[in-house]
């Protein structure tokens, strides 16, 4: 890590610029998508490339388009399910680095993340570095360029509370546009870049953080019990790291590749949002919980759960976890055809039982439901 101290002029504060390195695995240059997701199926694409400087990602994603080439940009994998067809086109894979930040004691942490550095290594230095506010998103795989687009969330927490800007490339009109939080357009699991689905390549996203071990007051009530303390109490980072990696391993959402219950793009279907009325016509303990504007959020693990799919549902090479009904899972040989039949099979399960139709967290390529 380089350190270089810079004091503001005529101001009570020092502020230190930080630049730390980036790190992460090789990138595997296989045209085989399966070898570039979680899940570990897909078929090959017509080409690849690995972007490892901004601009390297910014010439390889406009050439393609200048060219009326297909590209797919891919970061860690982790929510892409791909077609057995493969990409026909060019995979650009988002290998950048860097980290850097103006940190003082009276403003706390301004963060700046290349969109290729890996998501839970920066919520790992964000803890040792003592920026709080990210803890109990530990554990999320993927790049941190992948996150503004799903508003990724967790245990109450999301990356939408911290988030200051989000640097892209327009691929529309080929230009740097930079986004602060209130044009990013978040919500539940979406945004403005979710929304206008390709137009917006991630380059940076920037963050504010307040300084201090202490993470943000523990918002689910299931992390709370888990640290044995009350919502709204504020726990040590580290703790809360320590607490949501043993909650995610118990339901198969941490990476391990000896364990198939973890071959999976994590949570398949989103939370549904529904009218009152619609949440009036679900079983009385069915979960709810207020979505603003009238709506009411419900578990789609609930649903699932209760239309008769139960913890590692399916007799084939695809089928869900066997710690958590919300993922679908690649046992070992499973097609992209195999998960999508399954996917379709849940859906409309939960269709015919409640009522609700459940949405796909999941970009699917090459494929649907």
């Amino acid at each position: 890590m380089l350190i270089e101290p810079f004091a503001a002029d005529d101001t009570a504060c020092a502020v230190e610029r930080l630049s730390l390195p980036g790190a992460g695995a090789p990138v595997s240059d296989s045209l085989l998508l399966a070898d570039h997701t979680t899940l570990r199926v897909g078929g090959p694409a017509d080409r690849l490339v690995v972007a490892r400087t901004e601009a390297e990602l910014i010439a390889a994603v406009g050439d393609c388009d200048l060219r009326g080439e297909p590209v797919l940009v891919v970061g860690g994998g982790s929510n892409l399910l791909v077609a057995d067809e493969g990409f026909r086109g060019t995979v650009v894979v988002v290998a950048t680095r860097g980290i850097s930040a103006d940190v003082s004691y009276c403003g706390g942490a301004a963060v700046k993340v290349a969109a290729g550095e890996n998501w839970d290594d920066f919520v790992a230095e964000s803890i040792r570095q003592e920026w709080s506010g990210i803890a109990a998103l530990s554990g999320i795989p993927g790049s941190v360029g992948a996150t503004p687009i799903q508003n990724v969330g967790a245990y109450g927490s999301e990356v939408a509370q911290v988030v200051t800007s989000v640097r892209t490339w327009d691929r529309q009109d080929r230009t740097q546009r930079t986004f602060p939080l209130v044009d990013c357009g978040f919500a539940y699991r979406t945004s403005r870049f979710k929304q206008n689905p390709g137009r917006y390549l991630v380059l940076e996203v920037g963050y504010q953080f307040p300084l201090g071990d202490l993470d943000a007051p523990v918002a689910y009530a299931e992390l709370a019990r888990t640290l044995g303390v009350e919502v709204g109490t504020r726990v040590k980072g580290a703790a809360v790291r320590e607490a949501v990696l043993g909650l995610r391993r118990g339901k198969g959402m941490v990476l391990d590749a000896a364990d198939h219950d973890t071959w999976s793009a994590g949570s398949f279907f989103t939370n549904p949002i529904l009218t009152e009325e619609e949440a009036g016509s679900l079983p009385t303990d069915a979960p709810r919980f207020p979505a603003g504007d009238g709506l009411v959020k419900s578990s789609a693990a609930w649903l699932i759960q209760h239309a008769g799919f139960g913890k590692g549902f399916g007799a084939g090479a695809a089928g869900l976890s066997t710690k958590h009904v919300l993922a679908l899972t690649n046992r070992g040989g499973a097609s992209a055809e195999d998960l999508v039949e399954l996917a379709r099979e849940v859906r409309d399960g939960v269709a015919e039982r409640f009522g609700v139709n459940l949405d796909p967290e999941v970009n699917l390529v090459g494929t649907s439901l």
